[in-house]
């Protein structure tokens, strides 16, 4: 099995077998998955469309991957990294008083 770290996105990995790659695959994905509007709704404690809204077109914009027309998808480690960056505004705001 190659390491992940050896894979970049101008090469493509070879695996040595198809177990590893899955193995790497699942890993991957518990650590960093794959949320819904839903999901990102409850998570924010908000509606939604508020994530609707936000994703494309006000202020804070939420990191979004769209597929196709309609289908919104979020990485959870992008949104935490929203929630922090939206602490920290808070924060420099507040002080700013």
């Amino acid at each position: 099995m190659l390491l992940p770290e050896v894979c970049t996105l101008q090469q493509q990995c070879i695996w040595d077998d198809e177990k590893a790659r899955k193995s790497f695959l699942d890993t991957q994905f518990e650590r960093d998955p794959i949320l819904t509007v839903d999901d990102v709704a409850q998570r924010l404690n908000v509606s939604k469309d508020w994530v609707w809204d936000h994703s494309s077109r006000k202020y804070p914009l939420l990191p979004v991957i769209r597929f196709g027309k309609g289908t919104l998808r979020f990485k959870a480690s992008r949104i935490e990294e929203f929630i922090d960056e939206q602490e920290r505004s808070t924060t420099l705001k507040q002080r700013r008083k």
